[in-house]
C-alpha cells in the first residue's frame, strides 16, 4: 500500500467498446490522471487510452479531482476504487471544542472492507486523529499517476 499526494484530473472517455456479446456500444468511462493543468490532463489521458482503444474516442469531460491523496494497492484483486471521505479531529485551544474537517482520498481495493483497511493501514502510521465518514464504490476504471520517466527533470539536457 502506497499513497501518493499530486493534482488530480477526473477525465470521462466516450468510445464505441466491443462488448462480451460482440456488439459495438457507445460507453463514457471515468479514470483519474496526474497532471498540473487542464490541457495537460487531457494530454496525458489521450497518451494513456490511445494503447487501451483502438478506433476513435473523445474526451467528454476534465474536471479538478478533490483528492488529498491516492492510495495504491499492489494486490492483484485490488480492481476497484473508492471514494473515502475522513474526519479529521483537533481541538480548538481557545474554546476547547472538538473541530472536525473533512478530507476526500481515493482507495483502490477489491472490496469495501478491503479499501477500509488500507484506509487505516495508511492512517495508522500517522498520529492524526480521525474518523472514517464515508466510503463508497466509485464508476473509475483506473489511475494514471505520473511514472518516474514521464516528469522531466528540472535540469537541461546537457546537465543530465
Amino acid at each position: 500500500m502506497r499513497s501518493r499526494t499530486a493534482n488530480w484530473f477526473e477525465c470521462k472517455i466516450r468510445y464505441e467498446k466491443v462488448m462480451d456479446d460482440g456488439l459495438q456500444k457507445k460507453v463514457t468511462e471515468s479514470y483519474v490522471v496526474d497532471a498540473l493543468s487542464f490541457s495537460e490532463a487531457e494530454e496525458r489521458i489521450i497518451e494513456e487510452m490511445s494503447s487501451y482503444i483502438s478506433g476513435e474516442f473523445d474526451v467528454t469531460d476534465i474536471k479538478k479531482a478533490a483528492y488529498k491523496e491516492i492510495f495504491f494497492s499492489d494486490d492483484e484483486m485490488a480492481d476497484k476504487w473508492y471514494k473515502a471521505k475522513l474526519q479529521f479531529i483537533t481541538i480548538d485551544e481557545k474554546t476547547e471544542k472538538e473541530k472536525r474537517s473533512t478530507v476526500t482520498y481515493l482507495a483502490q481495493a477489491g472490496s469495501f472492507n478491503g479499501a477500509v483497511k488500507n484506509i487505516e493501514e495508511v492512517m495508522g502510521g500517522t498520529m492524526i486523529d480521525y474518523v472514517i465518514a464515508s466510503v463508497a464504490e466509485t464508476t473509475l476504471m483506473d489511475v494514471f499517476e505520473y511514472s518516474k520517466g514521464d516528469k522531466k527533470d528540472d535540469k537541461p539536457e546537457y546537465e543530465q
